[in-house]
């Protein structure tokens, strides 16, 4: 018999202090799609890759129809496939700050 006023004691206790820490204020809803920086981030790398493959085809298709100007094309891509990345950095810090 104790046994049980024991346990309905600390029922009735823990009922007591529930009920003053369900007093406290709702928290914000949460929207199910959040447009934050990871969003950003996202895009910023897809469009980055998707660039940078393109310009990787393209520049290995004009090599392999003018073998003579390889190297200058390899140049050129290098090169630009830098001024990407580069951008691309510059967003994704953008995107965190």
């Amino acid at each position: 018999m104790r046994k049980y006023v024991t346990l309905v004691a600390a029922f009735l206790g823990l009922m007591l202090i529930a009920g003053v820490a369900s007093a406290q204020p709702a928290p914000a809803p949460v929207p199910l799609i959040d447009f934050s920086k990871y969003f950003g981030a996202a895009i910023t790398t897809v469009g980055a890759a998707y660039g940078i493959g393109k310009l990787a085809s393209t520049a290995y298709e004009s090599m392999a129809r003018q073998p003579e100007v390889a190297g200058n094309i390899q140049t050129a891509m290098i090169i630009a496939a830098a001024l990407i990345e580069g951008f691309t950095f510059f967003a994704l810090v953008i995107c965190f700050l």
